[in-house]
């Protein structure tokens, strides 16, 4: 362990164009459960009827009711962990650029990241569907389902529903993120779910150094990943931070 952090601090610090593609892993500890995975959403639910904006366009008090409020009361209070703070302090110390992230919770954005792509969305902002206008999450009155905008329309969250597509201008700048890092931080994702999944093959391809901070193996473990660094997201980019700040 100690070598695999001593090796990640190298890349680190010798990267010019650093990057992070982060997924529900790395919010766990601020108390956001993942949808996949063990304790994940998906085990109470079938995310096709819960989660697929048919379900949403069929049933929106019922997709409220089930999934949305409560992401909305979680989501409503959690902070930063320490993964989150150590993702924002290597853009303090200059090493990183961007942050793709997988997550809808603002988190990134809360710690002090400031050029962050979210790939699927945002929960911290609500959209009208038939005005679209955009409105704070926190400011919406959740006591009568589904909330509905000053024109009367129903109130979504403005991130991706399954059976949508991904917002071309993340998809976009994600790519050429990507293709032109010479390190990649994966954090907390089990690089199962395409297409944000194919990031980290992009930089591979691309001659980066990809650096996996995950508690198991994934799909990129020996195959993409240059090394694997087992953990928690918190306690591993302490330790990472720690080591950078020790040679400055």
């Amino acid at each position: 362990m100690d070598a695999l952090i001593a090796r990640a601090v190298k890349d680190l610090t010798t990267a010019r164009r650093a990057v992070a593609l982060t997924g529900a892993g790395i919010s766990i500890d601020s108390g956001i459960p993942p949808f996949r995975g063990k304790g994940g959403l998906w085990e109470r639910f079938d995310p096709m009827e819960i989660a697929h904006i048919d379900a949403f366009r069929r049933d929106p008090a019922m997709v409220w009711s089930l999934l949305v409020k409560d992401l909305k009361d979680i989501i409503d209070t959690a902070r930063p962990n320490d993964g989150h703070k150590g993702i924002a302090r290597l853009e303090q110390l200059g090493i990183l650029q961007s942050v793709i992230t997988q997550n809808i919770d603002g988190l990134h954005q809360m710690a002090g990241n400031t050029d962050v792509i979210e790939f699927h969305g945002t929960f911290a902002w609500q959209r009208c569907m038939k005005c679209e206008r955009r409105i704070e999450t926190s400011k919406v009155d959740a006591s009568e389902l589904p909330p509905r905008c000053a024109c009367n329309g129903i109130l979504r969250p403005d991130a991706v529903f399954f059976g949508e597509m991904i917002p071309p201008v993340a998809l976009w700048r994600s790519q050429e993120i990507a293709s032109h890092c010479d390190v990649m931080l994966v954090v907390g994702t089990s690089a199962v779910v395409q297409p944000a999944a194919s990031m980290p093959i992009i930089a591979k391809q691309s001659g980066a150094v990809v650096i996996e901070i995950n508690p198991e193996p994934t799909a990129l473990t020996g195959m993409i990943s240059n090394y694997l660094i087992p953990g928690k997201a918190a306690d591993v980019m302490n330790r990472i931070i720690s080591g950078l700040e020790k040679k400055r």
